[in-house]
């Protein structure tokens, strides 16, 4: 069980007021509701519980496991590498320039507490969201698995914030959404967990054409 000062930092670094701007990014989730692939509260949970189970489990998950050992052992030359990866394997150039916004923005929030650490990715180019949550998970002393319980959780409730402004669901609705999707969070994590470096990456057709094909839908409210 996580002592009190690692929960509360834990749950500052998932919390949806952290201001990274993660609001403005749906990952293709906009383009799947204007395709009619998302179109009510059970499509919903199909598309978000996929994208767990398969892009994120697989690469995201399985990535932020091994930048959080990185910065824990004070590799700097393997974040930098394994960030670089993780960038490479972006679908499109939203979802990339996504990844490097975020992690800039966690690197200011972290400096902003004093986390010298952070310094050098504020105006870096193979910065990445992942990449910075896992410093501050590593510099503030919470466990691996907590902290991609955090991790998922955050991306988990971005996903379903985007969902309740794309569709008109309700509140009560997108809570269930929410709360049937992280029923898989403890699975997807068990999986990015025991994947070999050979094994990382995932084969989500539908996932990436949605982001390819966001960069030109005529009216967005997202950024991806």
């Amino acid at each position: 069980m996580l002592s009190d000062a690692p929960l509360l930092r834990l749950l500052g670094l998932s919390s949806p007021a952290l201001p990274i701007g993660a609001f403005a990014y749906s990952q293709g989730l906009e383009y799947a509701a204007e395709a009619g692939w998302v179109t009510d509260e059970a499509s919903a949970v199909e598309w978000i519980a996929g994208v767990l189970a398969e892009p994120f489990a697989h690469l995201d998950l399985a990535m932020f496991a091994r930048l959080y050992r990185a910065h824990a052992s004070g590799d700097t030359e393997r974040v930098r590498t394994t960030s670089r990866e993780l960038l490479a394997f972006r679908e499109s150039r939203e979802l990339e320039q996504e990844d490097v916004h975020l992690g800039r923005a966690i690197a200011r929030v972290l400096v902003g507490h004093g986390v010298d650490a952070a310094k050098p990715y504020l105006d870096s180019d193979d910065v990445t969201g992942a990449s910075l949550y896992a410093l501050g998970a590593a510099t503030y002393g919470i466990p691996l698995r907590s902290a991609l319980v955090g991790y998922t959780y955050a991306w988990a409730e971005a996903q379903t914030g985007a969902l309740s402004r794309l569709l008109p669901l309700g509140q009560i609705a997108v809570q269930r959404i929410l709360w049937k999707v992280l029923d898989g969070a403890p699975a997807a994590i068990d999986v990015a967990l025991a994947l070999d470096d050979d094994e990382i990456g995932a084969f989500a057709p539908s996932y990436a054409m949605a982001s390819v094909l966001h960069e030109t839908q005529y009216t967005r409210l997202f950024r991806s």
